[in-house]
């Protein structure tokens, strides 16, 4: 199972992200135990891969994905040190382009800032799918398409995403990140299982390690976190043997 490093960055820092309330973010001021200037996106990342072994980060650009000016020289600082997932508000085939060239190993294209399946379909073909994640961005459950694609079940979405090309899918609900409240693991199940030939990964209110073995019985092949981490309830011998997990019920 792969272990993904969460960096979310707001007016310039990294923050820390909590039930989707974007307003009320705080900059993360230390990690693993050691303390960091407030909001330092790169010793974040340096402090995960040194202290944790976790080397693949996401970064969440919320400015760029609530239509401000995005975080362009931080992504790319962030990009070289190590492989990156970015989730950039991306929507077109000239967005992912330019998130790859800010040095993006994968492209996120989320359903809250998507404007059409044409669109997705659009930058798989232009970039090719192996480089483009579709985020299946959910609150309480329930997917948020901000009114813009038809609202449906989230394996209705998922499953329409696929049809677009990607060769990745990210479960993760808005209303559960940094809650430490659980996954939802029925629902991921079901996911996976109209989504059965992609990649699979899920994040938002990650406990410990014992969610990551749920996880990787219900199908996915990799997790995003920053809270457990931040806080010690996952360390790096927890990174370690996530590694080594046993993703089962693959179709």
């Amino acid at each position: 199972m792969q272990v993904l490093g969460v960096v979310d960055l707001l007016n310039g820092r990294a923050v820390h992200a909590r039930a989707g309330a974007r307003e009320r973010y705080e900059p993360v001021r230390a990690v693993a135990g050691a303390s960091i200037e407030a909001g330092d996106a790169v010793a974040i990342a340096r402090t995960y891969r040194d202290r944790l072994g976790v080397t693949e980060l996401y970064a969440a650009d919320l400015d760029a994905i609530m239509g401000r000016a995005p975080h362009d020289r931080l992504v790319a600082a962030l990009a070289a040190s190590g492989p990156l997932w970015l989730d950039a508000g991306v929507s077109s085939l000239d967005g992912a382009q330019h998130a790859l060239t800010l040095g993006a190993e994968r492209v996120i294209v989320g359903l809250e800032t998507l404007g059409s399946w044409e669109a997705l379909h659009a930058i798989c073909s232009g970039v090719g799918g192996e480089r483009v994640a579709f985020s299946l961005d959910l609150s309480n459950g329930q997917p948020l398409t901000r009114g813009v694609i038809p609202s449906s079940a989230p394996c209705d979405v998922a499953a329409s995403a696929v049809d677009a090309g990607v060769q990745s899918i990210i479960v993760i609900d808005l209303a559960r990140v940094g809650t430490g409240a659980g996954l939802d693991l029925d629902l991921i199940s079901r996911v996976r299982d109209r989504a059965a030939d992609v990649s699979l990964l899920a994040g938002g209110g990650v406990r410990g390690f014992e969610d990551l073995r749920r996880l990787a019985h219900v199908g996915c092949d990799g997790v995003l976190v920053a809270t457990a981490l931040h806080d010690g309830r996952l360390g790096a011998a927890d990174v370690a043997a996530a590694r080594s997990l046993r993703v089962l019920n693959r179709g």
